[in-house]
Formats: C-alpha cells, structure tokens, sequence
C-alpha cells in the first residue's frame, strides 16, 4: 500500500481533533469519464475505494480504477479486477493448514534458500479464532460445558500448541483462544472497526473495512457494512502476503425491503425467505445488496443473520450499507468513541452512508420482499433453500418420507430403553435438536423468544423426550450473560439446552454421538431419525451419520420441536405435550409476543457485558494459558504426528525459477450432480471407519474414539489427501 495519489482525490478529514486522509470518491466523480460513480451499488464502491487507493501501477492500476467505477449492470466477463481487502479472517479447521504452510514456507527460506526465516509474515492483519474444535460429547446438565471444553483441549492439543507457537512467532497474527465464541460473532461484535486507519509514509489514511475469510459464512460481517466473503486457502493466503486477488468485476442484485415483520415472525423466517428466493432467482458469483426503508425496521443482528447465509443464498456476499443503526450496535458492543465517530464522518463523506431518503443506487436486477409477509418457517430436509411454512411441516416431512423410505405413510416404530426407562423411537424422531451456529446465535432476539419459549413450557411442566439430544452453543459469551441476566438459561436448563460449549458445533458436524442404543435402534431398524436446528446447513450427512431428515429453524422453534419431540406433527393444531393438569399445551400458549422479547433484550443486554468479556479476549482461559509454547523461529516438527505434519510442498524448491510447463494429460476424477458444495469435496465432520483416512490413522495407532473430525486434523496432509470426497453421501458419476 503507498500514499501516491496519480488520480489527485486524496482529501483530509477532520473526526473530533483529530484528522485524516482518505481517497474522495465525491472528487472522483468531478472528473472526466467518472459521472457514474454516485450511482454505484454501495458494495461496488467499496471495491473502487480499495483500488483508487492501492494504485502503483503495477498490481492496481488507473485502468482498473476507471474500469470499476464504469460499472455497469452486466460487466463483462473478460476482464478480471484486482482486490486488495484490509484484512483476513481465520477458523481454527481452515486456519491450521494456512498457519502450515507459512510455517514450512520458513523452513523453504532456511533449508533452500539459506535466507532470514522472519521475512516470512502475514503482511495484512490476521485474527484466527480457535472456535470449530469443541464437540458435543456432553450435554443436558451443568457439567457438559466443562467437560466438553476438557475433551476438546485434550484432543487438539498437538493443534493448540502449534498455533500459539504460530501466534508468538509471526507478526500481524493473533489467535482468539477457544471457548471465546464462534469467528463471526466476534468478528461482529469485536474485532471489525468498519473503517479502518493506517499510517503511511507519515501521515493517517482512513479507508473502509475489508476482509476475506477462511470461513464460507465469512459474509456475515455485511451485515456491519464491511464487505467480505469467504474465499479457498490459497487465497487466503495470497490476500495476507498482500497479494491481490483476482475477481470478475460482479453483477449487483438489489434486494427491496420494505414493511415490518410480523407479529410471530423471526429473524430466522426472513432468511429463509431470503434465501429461498434468491435461489431461485439465480444469484451465484453475484453480489446482493439490501435497500429500501424495510432496513430501518431491522436490527444489526437481524441483517447480520440474513448477511450470513450468503452462501446459502449462493451469492458472494449479502451487503448492507452503514446507517444509524450501525452506529448504535458499535455502541452497544462498546467500540471506541473515536471509532465510531471515524465511521461516521468517513461514510458521509464517501457517500457510503446510508439513510430511508438515499436514492436507490443502479443494480442488475431488482428484487423485493414486503417484511409484513414473512411467515414462520423451516427449511429442509436435505437443503438451506428448500423453504416451507411452518402450518405445512407435517406435509413436509411425510413427503420425505417417499423420498427417504419410498412411503410417504410409512411410520416405522421400535421400543427403547434410555436411561433405564422404556419410550419409543420411530420414523421422524427428533433425536437432535440443537440452538447453534453462528446464523443465529449472534441474534438476541431470537434468543431471548428461545427462552421465554422454554419458561412457559417449564411453567407448564412439559419436558423434552429422552431420546432427543439438546444443546445451546453460543456465538460468544455474552450471550451466557444476557441469558443469565434475563432469568432464561435455568429455564432453557430445565430443558435440557445447557450451554454445551462456545463454537461452532452440531451445524459443522461437532454433534457428537448419540446414545448408543439409540444409534442401533436406528441403524438396525432403518428409521428416518431428524434433526432440528438454528443453523445455516443440513446437508445429508454433515449434522450426523444416523439422521438423514435435517431441519433448519429459529431457536424458539428448535425448542417448541423439541418438546414435541417428532416431525410428524402440525405445532399449529396440535399439542406440543400435556401440562401438569392433563390440559394439552400448543406452541400458541408458549410463543412470546414481540413486546416480551423486546423488554427482555432493552433490560438485559448491557455495554457493559461487551466491555468484560471482550477486555482481555486474546488471553484465554488458564488451561490455554498453560499450553506450552517453545520461542522459535522455526516450528518443530514431530514426525509421529497425526494432527500437524510438514508437508512435501516446498522441497524441491530452488532460488532460479524454472521454466513454466503446460499441465496436459488430465483426466476426471470425479463427476457429480447439482447441490455438491465444498462439504462433499472436503468434509469437516466425521471421520469414518472404513474410509482410507481411518486407515491410515489405525495404522499409526490412533483409535477410531480418537479420530476426532476431518476438520481438525487439516493440518495433516495425508489425512487432507484421504479425506478428498469422502461424505457418506456422495455419488461419483
């Protein structure tokens, strides 16, 4: 990045006494061949931002610069751009095997090229957070957040010892410790400034937040204004060398929203209208921007929720624009007065901020949804998209039952023991149902309707069935917080959804196992077992191997199906189970009003809550704090290593580069049909007996109790190799 400014727009700003420079698109617009730039979708000018700023004529030039800003409606698609984002993002799955290769590229400068190992760096700010590693092997009580995070230490020691080895030896790397929360929530609620600053050659440069991430649901940070997307490791990579990436200049679809929700609609219902309609629009390689006054009707949160399945939706990021509202979640997260003072007098004055009298910018294509429209809802069984209103559910699931068991009526039915008392399992059986995932846990108000749900249903004496598997993973602690301070996790307790870990859990394939008799009443009986959950994925396969119908819903729903305990039902008409009277209870008794779930978010949510627990967020817990670390430039390799190996990539490396040769001969290896996403070409879930994974793990003495998932052995390169197109589910044509 230099100061040079060859197209003459650099201004200053003055942010309280203090002052800044920045790239003037407003002055940009003044010259010749550059009128259209006021009329740009937000998301396009954050991308011209970027390159009228980073121009040195060799990796951004004026050309680029004047080729963004000439956006039209259907760019073409022969001409790349380059992108240079501020910053990059992490998760501990798809982090380790980067942190991997920066540190065997210093082991390349050493040993091939007798060079100084340091000069090996990110050169872009680097935030990875240890959040895909905890499993839920505990769960219903008080003790599982313990004992998970126990077992999670224990298994991934090898892998946290190396990445604060990674966090000490690089610069510009940090690593949030785990049981902190999932990466986007605390990229949401800590780590993003919406407008960045930088000293260079000597003076302060404000410029808008950018990022890619490791992480496909990376997009979640649009809903703050700052545009990003998760991209491949390599990258990734590239991005944090200060790299450019290269990218088709988009197409931007803008999605209208207007209205208010309705009374008993979520947050969660919204997107997967969302989604469904985007999907349907056909939106892949694209951006989506969201306008129109609906914004000012919803939340940070609420636009964080709908930003982060992006990649459900298919498009490359779902953007929303500055505005007050994200003023006033910058206070609420008590970021830095002159942060937010920064972000605001930047953004108007780089025509980035946006208010219900902003004219609509030009789009590709125009999209529109009346917020009074959207109906409570789930999405599945195998696909986000695959949307469908609550009253129709039982419809639904009888429906997959002709797809899953070839009969639609079928309703198989065996009797088990659990826990010394009998109950019965069948077709249908809801034997999973999990508050997770970043989509939702970062949402209060889908929260706190979660526990009010569960204090009228404890109220009335309903309990869950003993063949379901309850769990509530946080996005960060401060939900634990707020829970607490409302009087709702002892109630949600009650119910078996204690806290079971701080992560990315049951959504990534974390579930952990299910009750062993259980497990064989399924597979012996073929039962078409479900799963209900607030997540962003149900694929066939990734929330577990024994569950073939998969459910997406809100958090007061996962807990309303919980308690009914089956798919075969209609929650509208009838009940959920019986109070202590013998009175039958429906989900119309237990839902909370809108009002309820505003009082109880305006009276236990405090800035104070975000200042103690983010206060020293990079310090951890002292089980992190005991990890031993040994100061060395270089890593240590253990050859017995099953987690972190060092890879061949770089061995026959030389300082004369040779001749570039043309790759011919190649031939398919694999042909798939439509909805195959980079979960069937890399699982992260679990490792299964008879793949060659497992064999090669069992000929090296790792027990299958210890396999732990593919995820969390990326760091090994033949385990990376085996586990290519190994989900259970997958067809090679």
């Amino acid at each position: 990045m230099t100061a040079s400014d060859p197209l003459n727009v650099k201004k200053k700003l003055k942010v309280g006494k203090s002052q800044v420079s920045y790239y003037s698109l407003k002055d940009l617009a003044k010259q010749k061949g550059f009128k259209n730039v006021d009329k740009l979708p937000f998301s396009i000018k954050i991308l011209l931002e970027a390159a009228l700023r980073q121009v040195d004529g060799f990796q951004v030039s004026a050309k680029d610069v004047k080729y963004i800003a000439g956006w039209k409606k259907k760019p073409s698609t022969d001409s790349e751009i380059p992108f240079k984002p501020a910053r990059v993002v992490m998760q501990d799955f798809t982090g380790v095997p980067a942190v991997v290769d920066l540190a065997v590229m210093r082991d390349a400068m050493v040993d091939r090229l007798g060079g100084d190992p340091a000069a090996i760096n990110p050169m872009l700010d680097v935030d990875l957070v240890i959040d895909h590693s905890v499993q839920i092997d505990y769960y219903g009580n008080n003790a599982a957040l313990k004992k998970n995070t126990a077992l999670e230490f224990e298994r991934n020691q090898e892998r946290y010892e190396f990445l604060k080895w990674g966090a000490q030896t690089f610069a510009n790397f940090r690593v949030v410790p785990p049981s902190t929360g999932i990466v986007h929530q605390v990229n949401l609620e800590y780590l993003a400034p919406v407008v960045q600053t930088k000293i260079i050659e000597g003076e302060v440069v404000a410029y808008p937040d950018s990022l890619v991430g490791t992480d496909s649901h990376t997009t979640m940070i649009n809903g703050l204004g700052v545009l990003g997307w998760g991209v491949g490791g390599i990258e990734a990579e590239a991005a944090l060398l200060d790299q450019p990436l290269y990218m088709l200049l988009p197409e931007v679809v803008g999605f209208k929203l207007t209205g208010k929700l309705p009374e008993g609609a979520t947050a969660t219902d919204l997107v997967l209208h969302v989604t469904q309609i985007l999907r349907k629009h056909g939106v892949v390689g694209k951006f989506v921007e969201f306008f129109g006054a609906g914004l000012s009707n919803l939340s940070l949160p609420d636009r964080a929720t709908i930003a982060n399945m992006a990649p459900e939706y298919g498009a490359t990021c779902g953007f929303f624009p500055v505005d007050k509202e994200t003023l006033d979640y910058l206070r609420r997260t008590n970021r830095p007065k002159g942060t937010i003072a920064l972000v605001e007098a930047y953004c108007k004055a780089q025509g980035l901020y946006r208010t219900d009298k902003t004219p609509d910018p030009q789009f590709s294509a125009v999209l529109k949804l009346d917020l009074g429209k959207v109906r409570p809802s789930l999405s599945g069984p195998k696909r986000p998209h695959d949307r469908f209103d609550l009253k129709d559910a039982k419809t639904n699931f009888a429906t997959a039952m002709q797809g899953f068991a070839g009969d639609a009526n079928r309703r198989q039915k065996v009797d088990v023991t659990i826990d010394r008392k009998k109950t019965t399992l069948g077709d249908g059986s809801i034997v999973i149902a999990a508050i997770t995932s970043c989509t939702n846990t970062s949402n209060p108000s889908v929260l706190m309707a979660a526990g009010l749900l569960a204090k009228k249903a404890v109220a009335k004496g309903l309990t869950v069935p003993p063949y379901v598997k309850t769990s509530l993973a946080p996005g960060s602690r401060v939900v634990t917080r707020y829970l607490e301070k409302a009087g709702l996790q002892t109630d949600l307790d009650k119910l078996g959804f204690n806290v079971v870990g701080y992560g990315c859990t049951t959504c990534i394939g974390n579930s952990g196992p299910l009750k062993p008799e259980i497990s064989e009443a399924i597979q012996k009986n073929d039962l078409v077992a479900a799963a209900v959950l607030s997540g962003n994925r149900n694929f066939e396969g990734r929330i577990h191997a024994d569950v073939k119908a998969n459910y997406l819903a809100s958090p007061p729903l996962v807990v309303a199906y919980a308690l009914a305990g089956t798919m075969d039902i209609d929650l509208l008409k009838q009940p959920l189970g019986f109070d202590k009277k013998g009175q039958a209870v429906y989900l119309k008794d237990l839902w909370p009003s809108q009002k309820e779930i505003q009082a109880a978010v305006a009276k236990a949510i405090s800035v104070k809550m975000y200042a103690e627990e983010y206060g020293a967020v990079f310090k951890g817990d002292a089980t992190w704090r005991k990890i031993p670390t040994a100061k060395s430039e270089l890593y240590r390799w253990e050859e017995k290593s099953t987690y972190i190996r060092k890879p061949p990539y770089f061995d026959d490396l030389t300082a004369v580069s040779g001749k570039i040769q043309s790759i011919s001969g190649m031939r398919c290896l694999a042909h798939f049909g439509d909805s195959v996403t980079t979960d069937h070409i890399s699982p992260a879930g679990n490792i299964s007996k008879t793949s060659p994974a497992a064999k090669w793990l069992m000929e090296r003495g790792v027990q299958p109790l210890d396999f732990n998932s593919y995820g969390s052995r990326r760091g090994n390169h033949e385990v990376m190799m085996r586990g290519t197109f190994a989900n259970i589910r997958i067809k090679n044509k």
